[in-house]
Parts: structure tokens; C-alpha cells; sequence
């Protein structure tokens, strides 16, 4: 019989996270929980026996309180086999309507943050696991990191950021330490985890209900998101259990149309422009990088 995972698992106050913690705790695996506020999760505290669940407060934007939270799992489990990257929250208005401090935090959460604990993780799976044995990261971006929505502009730069740097972090990574990227990409999801997306106020340039950033307000106002978070879970932990990594999940039939959408734009671009780029090359030659 196999051993249990070891999850890692950051955000776990609400949404995917807190989904995530309750379904890989409930299938036998062991879990540390991370988020800002450990009380929050005190009900599952008295069902889970210390063997099986630590919970640790970390601010992903304290790079000490990561270093701590990876230093607790290798002294309490020894071994960490998925690392469930989550920790982060949505900001809704226009970009004139963004401050430069409301997007650096965003960024220092859902960027930052996210990388942070992706360098902790690989050096884990590198240093602290057998040798060979490796590991997943499991990094929840979003529909946004590809399909950029009107009035949420930072929130889906933040998350093309993670995207370029987990694709990048892809190609870094030697076959033989074993670890794998997953990029997992939600459309849109029911959680409680929704109250933590920023409606900050309206530039009031674009107040015009007609302007595509209005549009996109008045839909999310009180709105009831049609995915299931619980299935979003349950689906990533077995797709974890089959072994065979994709390189991205994007999760829901509107992250799929979205994501066609985007491919057939990428392909209109490259038809309409090829004939720009047939002779830019040196006269004299030089070093091609290829894809």
C-alpha cells in the first residue's frame, strides 16, 4: 500500500485551499495548512490528529514565514510530496482606478508570493526528499492568466506573471530531480474564497454602463459563480493519484472556450503578421535561439 502524500498546501483559510486541505485530509493524506490566521481552522484541528495535519501561520509575503513553514515540515514529516499553491485574492476595477500600492500588494501576494514558496519547494524536493524522488507543484493561476477580463487588469497581469515564470521554472528543471509544474488554470468557481476579490471603486471615466469594465461589474455584483470548487479539488488530487502531470489544467467548460479563444486569436496573429518577419535576419548570420 502506498505511503500518504505530504501536501503543502498555502490559502487554506478559504476556497481551493481550504477545499483542498478537507479532501486530501479526508482520502488519508497529510497536510500542512498554511494561511495568515491558523484559528480559522480550528474545527479541523480537533478531527486531525497532529500525525496528519500542521497547521502554520504564514504571510507568503514574509519570505522568513515561508523559510519557517518548509523548516517545520522537515523537522515534524521528513518528506514533502506536493506543494498546492494557492495563497491569493482578486482585484476588480480599471486600471486608472488601481493605486500603485493596491497593485504592489496584489502583486506581492499572488506573484510574489507564489514564486517564493515555488523556489522553497524545488529546493525541498531537491535537498530534503530522496534523491530522485522529486515532487509537484500544483500553481492555481487562473482563466485571467490568459484571457484577460476588462476591469480586472491587474489581477490577470499578476497571474500571466506566475504563468511566464512557472513555464520558465519548467524548462530550468533537470529530468532528473523528478519535479513537476502544473499550471492550473479555474474559470469561474462558487467559493467563499470570491469575497476576498477587491471591488475598489469605479474610475469614474468609465461609469458609462455600456463600457466593457461596467459591464463586467454589474455581472460580478452579488452574482453566483457555476462552478463547483469541492469538484475543482477532487479532481486536481486524482489527477495528482494518476501520476501523469499536464503541464496545465485549465478546469471548467468557460476556461476551455476561453483558452480556444485565445489559441485562434494567436493563430489570426501569426497568419496576419508572418510576412513582417520573412527577412529580418542578418546578412552575415548568427546565433537562432528556436522554441
Amino acid at each position: 500500500m502506498a505511503s500518504p502524500k505530504v501536501w503543502f498546501i498555502t490559502g487554506t483559510s478559504s476556497g481551493f485551499g481550504r477545499s483542498m486541505t478537507e479532501y486530501a485530509l479526508s482520502k488519508g493524506d497529510i497536510v500542512v495548512a498554511t494561511l495568515r490566521k491558523p484559528q480559522v481552522l480550528s474545527d479541523l484541528e480537533a478531527r486531525y490528529s497532529a500525525d496528519k495535519l500542521l497547521v502554520l501561520k504564514v504571510d507568503v509575503t514574509r519570505q522568513e514565514d515561508i523559510d519557517e513553514a518548509f523548516a517545520r515540515t522537515r523537522s515534524v514529516f521528513g518528506r514533502l510530496d506536493v506543494v498546492f499553491n494557492n495563497a491569493g485574492y482578486a482585484l476588480a476595477t480599471e486600471i486608472e482606478g488601481t493605486s500603485d500600492d493596491k497593485a504592489r500588494e496584489l502583486f506581492e501576494t499572488n506573484f510574489w508570493g507564489a514564486t517564493n514558496v515555488s523556489r522553497a519547494a524545488v529546493k525541498f524536493f531537491r535537498e530534503v526528499n530522496e534523491v530522485g524522488k522529486g515532487g509537484t507543484i500544483l500553481q492555481v493561476s487562473s482563466v485571467a492568466g490568459f484571457h484577460a477580463l476588462p476591469g480586472m487588469s491587474y489581477y490577470a497581469a499578476s497571474k500571466y506573471a506566475l504563468e511566464g515564470f512557472s513555464d520558465g521554472l519548467t524548462k530550468e528543471l533537470p529530468a532528473s530531480w523528478n519535479i513537476n509544474i502544473c499550471i492550473i488554470e479555474p474559470g469561474v468557481f462558487n467559493t467563499n474564497g470570491n469575497s476576498a476579490a477587491m471591488m475598489l471603486p469605479q474610475h469614474p471615466a468609465y461609469a458609462d454602463e455600456s463600457f466593457p469594465a461596467s459591464v463586467l461589474r454589474q455581472m460580478l455584483e452579488g452574482a453566483v459563480m457555476e462552478g463547483d470548487a469541492d469538484k475543482l479539488t477532487r479532481t486536481v488530487y486524482e489527477v495528482v493519484q494518476g501520476g501523469k502531470i499536464p503541464k496545465r489544467l485549465p478546469m471548467g467548460l468557460d476556461a476551455l472556450e476561453a483558452l480556444n479563444f485565445r489559441i485562434d486569436n494567436l493563430k489570426a496573429t501569426v497568419d496576419e503578421t508572418k510576412g513582417w518577419s520573412v527577412d529580418l535576419r542578418r546578412a552575415d548570420g548568427g546565433l537562432r535561439i528556436r522554441a
